[in-house]
C-alpha cells in the first residue's frame, strides 16, 4: 500500500514566506541595523529574501499596521520615525501595560517559565560579555515579551511587541549615548521580584526601569522659529 502523500496549502506557505520577511525586518529593527527612515524598497527587500513584490508588499503591510514602518503614496515603504510626543506616548504606555503584566506574571509563575527567565538572564548576560551589543539590544527587548508571554496575556503580549519595536526605533533616534539599552541587572532583579511573588517590587521595578531608559533619551522638541508671510516671500 503506497505511503500517503500530503500536499502544503499553498495559502500556508504564502502566509509563511510573508511572516518570513516581516520577521526578518523587524529583527533587523530590535538589532538597530535597520535605522529610522531606511527606505525599503519592494525589488530590493525581495531579491534578498528570494520573493515577488507582491509577497513583500504583504509584509510591509504588516509593519505598517504595527506602527514599525510607514508606507507613502507615490514614494515608497520607510522605518518609521517616531516624533519626541509619540515617544513619549509610547513609554506611558508601556509603563501601564507592562506594570500589569507583571502582576499578572507572579499570579502564573512557574518553575519553568522561571528558568526560562533565568536562562534568558544568561544569554544577555553573554551577549553583553562577548561584546554582540546587536544581540544584546535584541535580548533585552525579547525579556519584556517573555514576561508577557508568561503572564499568559496574549492581547497585552500582541500590543507590547508593537511597542518595543517602537522603542527600538525610539532609543536609535534620541539616545543621549550610544549602545545604551535596558540591561541585564535590571531585568535580573524584576525576575527576583517575581520569583518571590512581590508584586509591589515587581510593579515599582518594572516601572522605574522604563522610566530610567526613557529619561536617557533627549525628547526635547526643538521649537520652530516665528517667520512672517514676508519673511519668507521676500527671502
Amino acid at each position: 500500500m503506497p505511503a500517503e502523500t500530503y500536499t502544503a496549502d499553498p495559502a500556508s506557505l504564502t502566509q509563511d514566506r510573508v511572516a518570513r520577511i516581516r520577521n526578518g525586518l523587524m529583527t533587523a529593527i530590535l538589532e538597530h541595523r535597520l535605522l529610522p527612515g531606511t527606505r525599503l524598497r519592494e525589488d530590493e527587500v525581495g531579491q534578498i529574501y528570494d520573493a515577488s513584490r507582491t509577497l513583500v508588499r504583504a509584509a510591509l503591510q504588516q509593519l505598517a499596521h504595527e506602527g514599525i514602518v510607514d508606507i507613502e503614496k507615490n514614494r515608497g515603504a520607510f522605518v518609521s520615525s517616531p516624533t519626541p510626543r509619540e515617544a513619549r506616548e509610547t513609554f506611558e504606555a508601556r509603563r501601564l501595560i507592562e506594570a500589569a503584566i507583571v502582576e499578572r506574571a507572579i499570579a502564573a509563575r512557574t518553575d519553568v517559565w522561571l528558568s526560562r527567565l533565568d536562562e534568558h538572564l544568561q544569554q544577555e548576560h553573554d551577549a553583553e560579555a562577548r561584546g554582540d551589543h546587536r544581540a544584546a539590544i535584541r535580548l533585552s527587548g525579547e525579556f519584556h515579551l517573555a514576561v508577557a508571554d508568561m503572564a499568559g496575556q496574549s492581547i497585552y503580549g500582541n500590543i507590547l511587541s508593537e511597542l518595543v519595536a517602537r522603542t527600538s526605533l525610539i532609543i536609535l533616534l534620541y539616545r543621549r549615548h550610544r549602545g545604551h539599552h535596558c540591561g541585564p541587572d535590571h531585568h535580573r532583579m524584576i525576575t527576583d521580584a517575581i520569583r518571590a511573588g512581590n508584586v509591589d517590587a515587581a510593579r515599582t521595578l518594572m516601572v522605574d526601569h522604563l522610566a530610567e531608559i526613557e529619561a536617557e533619551l533627549d525628547l526635547t522638541e526643538a521649537e520652530e522659529p516665528a517667520v512672517s508671510l514676508a519673511q519668507i516671500l521676500t527671502s
